[in-house]
């Protein structure tokens, strides 16, 4: 465990390696889990901002589901959370001509059509950030599904990329570059040993 500060960093993310390979999943980590995507509180007011400039891009079934759900929902073991359809795919995620499940929110920050890239917790995914409940802690474990993830895992080895590496956006959007830069150089001296 790595500790910088009060995040508490398993030693995976920097040991394991790990690239998407959307290719082989077809987005896998949007179609696939208990409930939707985990949100922080004040993500619910960016949902609401991006809200009708992302709901062009979504099909016709999730603009249904968000009418009965609502933009997100309060699940009891997880908190606020994107809602799904059939408790399988987000309502934001789109399919592409190969089959591949994108972030809608994302596809219109692509286009330049809102700020807000997507929830936080997907832009980090397979890293899973939780709060203690007993202290101001906050835990970041690696935690990859074992039969989605297992071709991003074959191409991370491939290609030689730490997780922290390839999140490098996604960890400084949550975290900060001091906290990255420290997580960096952690790296850079675990490995001269």
């Amino acid at each position: 465990m790595i500790a910088i500060d009060n995040i508490l960093v398993s030693d995976e993310i920097i040991k394991e390696q790990f690239v998407c390979d959307l290719s082989k999943c077809k987005g896998a980590c949007c179609v696939d889990g208990d409930a939707g995507a985990p949100l922080a509180k004040e993500e619910l007011d960016k949902i609401n901002e991006v809200y009708d400039t992302v709901l062009p891009y979504l099909n016709e079934e999730s603009k249904k589901e968000l009418e009965r759900q609502g933009r997100y929902v309060y699940d009891k073991e997880f908190g606020w959370v994107t809602p799904t359809i059939e408790s399988k795919v987000c309502v934001y995620g789109i399919k592409d001509e190969n089959g591949i499940v994108k972030c809608g929110i994302e596809q219109a920050y692509l286009d330049g059509k809102v700020k807000w890239k997507k929830p936080i917790s997907c832009h980090l995914f397979p890293v899973i950030v939780k709060s203690s409940k007993h202290s101001d802690n906050i835990y970041v474990n690696y935690e990859p599904r074992e039969d989605n993830c297992k071709a991003a895992c074959a191409l991370g080895k491939k290609l030689k990329v730490p997780v922290y590496v390839f999140l490098k956006e996604s960890l400084i959007r949550r975290f900060g570059q001091k906290f990255y830069k420290a997580l960096e150089a952690t790296a850079a001296h675990l490995n001269k040993k």
